[in-house]
């Protein structure tokens, strides 16, 4: 095994925490090691080319993982054991690439709210639930928030929202104006007496950090922007980290495992290159941002004579409130053409319905939905609709420009057996142990759902749709966090009960971190890559605090 020359510090992971992070501590003059398991992403082999950037059914995800190396399984609550792959819904599938989903994500920049940081003093206790507050507050997170919106990029404007948690600064740019579908459901909402207002988005809506304004592709979900236009930390702060020297950032390189000395300290982390060669590189400090799923399997993967359980998880919480975005909504028919398929369509949102609705917790947003593509689109159908032949075809032709909806992302809550696993015979390409998850959704999920598509379904029939249906998400037998995966590795101020403290830091080893949603206590009601990226800069931030000029302090 090959060893590295030391650094400061190491980030596995080069996603929406692992560029802020890599930024951070390169620009404070650490000499700072990146460490991403996929490649960099060009819009010439990701482009809008449905079946070959969206990689349908058995072909591989189109910015990775490569499913025939990396599986995963789901364990019943039978203890039958399934396996899945990143083609698979179920696989729980995050980007892997530099800059992660932010390369193909819609981009909604959103703030959680003040409640989304006090879910238990709002809420109280819940049956089955591990429902907490965070250990830190939106007023401290706030700066930090600001400090994303500009120097990721976010658009947008709180005009028309009184439900939108208190800022000290506007975003950078303005929002985006609404397409055809976006103005119907705007009318339709303020007619209802709700509170519609433009969704906030990672994207330029002007020219804005020496890159250009968005040119309104019909298809943004799912693919690489042509124009760089859409921000995420490939093309903003991990440039700026690379561009000071102090940063290497090494693709293809897939960590097997942290290690530690007999005090207890984090040393290193043993790690494979592209060519399959193993390497130990050392550092000062070591932050996690590889995902929840990721993160919280490296800590399982590597056990000590100190740590037998894994890395933090002498308490047994590591992997455990995993959770993620039960999506739901509703959609319509309309009997003239509504959609004028400016992209990326998604571009007005309520958030009436977010907090404070008898017998529901937390809740969620609603917007409009992103364009669908004729295959994506050939998928979606009414009950009793043919999903294949003439009628199939037909519907396919009248419909595509009458086909709207609604839908948002409803808090699940997060449980103390709802959880990622290793398995211990089930190992990758690498000869790592395999993920595995396990623990039933809670109950209230499916309620949060179903209140949340009616809701929807509501505001669609005011707008004039002829036929209506509920898309009710939160059910199924083992948790499932394919959207917005979170909660893995909970901060807290109490070790007995949490991973890490409100920095980040893991309670039993002070010079390891994790700066994910991992550390996620609850996952808010809206899309959460901004509030990653504030705790990446909210941990970053205590780690250059501490930083004394040649070592992390203990």
């Amino acid at each position: 095994m090959k060893k590295d020359k030391h650094v400061n510090a190491l980030i596995i992971g080069a996603g929406a925490s692992g560029g802020v992070m890599a930024k951070e501590l390169a620009i404070q003059g650490l000499s700072v090691v990146l460490l991403e398991k996929g490649e960099w992403a060009k819009y010439d082999t990701h482009n809008h080319d449905e079946l070959i950037s969206q990689r349908i059914g058995e072909l591989a995800p189109a910015f990775g993982p490569d499913p025939k190396l990396n599986p995963r399984l789901q364990i019943l609550p039978n203890g039958k054991k399934i396996f899945t792959r990143p083609t698979e819904w179920s696989y729980s599938h995050i980007a892997s690439c530099v800059g992660s989903g932010t390369v193909s994500y819609g981009a909604m920049g959103w703030r959680f709210m003040p409640e989304d940081f006090r879910m238990r003093s709002t809420y109280g206790t819940l049956e089955g639930s591990t429902l907490e507050d965070w250990p830190i507050s939106y007023e401290e997170l706030e700066p930090f928030y600001e400090k994303a919106e500009w120097e990721i990029g976010v658009s947008g404007s709180d005009e028309g929202n009184p439900f939108a948690p208190p800022r000290k600064k506007d975003r950078p740019m303005p929002p985006f104006p609404y397409n055809s579908e976006g103005r119907l459901y705007y009318d339709t909402c303020k007619k209802m007496g709700l509170h519609p207002f433009p969704i906030p988005m990672l994207r330029n809506s002007v020219p804005y950090n020496g890159r250009g304004a968005c040119i309104l592709n019909r298809y943004c979900l799912g693919s690489a922007c042509p124009v760089n236009a859409k921000n995420g930390t490939q093309n903003t702060v991990i440039p700026i980290a690379l561009r000071t020297g102090n940063c290497q950032l090494r693709t293809g390189c897939v960590a097997a495992e942290i290690v530690t000395d007999e005090r207890g300290k984090a040393k290193g982390v043993n790690y494979f290159d592209a060519d399959k060669k193993g390497h130990y590189q050392s550092a000062d400090i070591i932050i996690l941002c590889a995902s929840a799923m990721e993160s919280a399997r490296l800590l399982l993967n590597s056990k000590s004579r100190l740590f037998p359980n894994g890395a933090g998880n002498n308490n047994d919480w590591v992997g455990r409130n995993l959770q993620g975005h039960a999506y739901t909504g509703a959609k319509g028919l309309f009997e003239k053409d509504i959609l004028d398929m400016v992209g990326p369509g998604a571009c007005v949102a309520i958030s009436d319905y977010n907090h404070h609705n008898t017998g529901i917790i937390g809740g969620g947003a609603l917007t409009n939905e992103f364009n669908k593509p004729p295959y994506a689109f050939s998928q979606i159908r009414p009950a009793g609709e043919p999903g294949w032949g003439a009628e199939h075809k037909k519907f396919q032709r009248e419909n595509f420009y009458r086909l709207s909806g609604l839908s948002g992302p409803i808090q699940e809550m997060p449980t103390f057996e709802g959880r990622v696993t290793v398995d211990p015979e089930v190992k990758d390409a690498w000869g790592i142990p395999a993920a595995a998850l396990t623990g039933r959704p809670h109950p209230k999920n499916r309620e949060h759902c179903q209140f949340l598509s009616e809701k929807a379904e509501a505001i669609i029939k005011a707008a004039g749709a002829t036929k209506t249906w509920l898309n009710v998400g939160g059910g199924g037998d083992v948790v499932n966090p394919s959207q917005h995966q979170a909660g893995s590795c909970r901060m807290g101020n109490d070790p007995k009960t949490s991973v890490t403290n409100r920095y980040g830091q893991i309670h039993d080893i002070d010079n390891l971190f994790v700066a994910d949603a991992s550390v996620f206590v609850t996952n808010g009601g809206f899309n959460p890559v901004l509030t990653i990226m504030a705790v990446s800069f909210w941990v970053a931030d205590y780690i250059k605090r501490e930083w004394n000029g040649t070592r992390f302090k203990s």
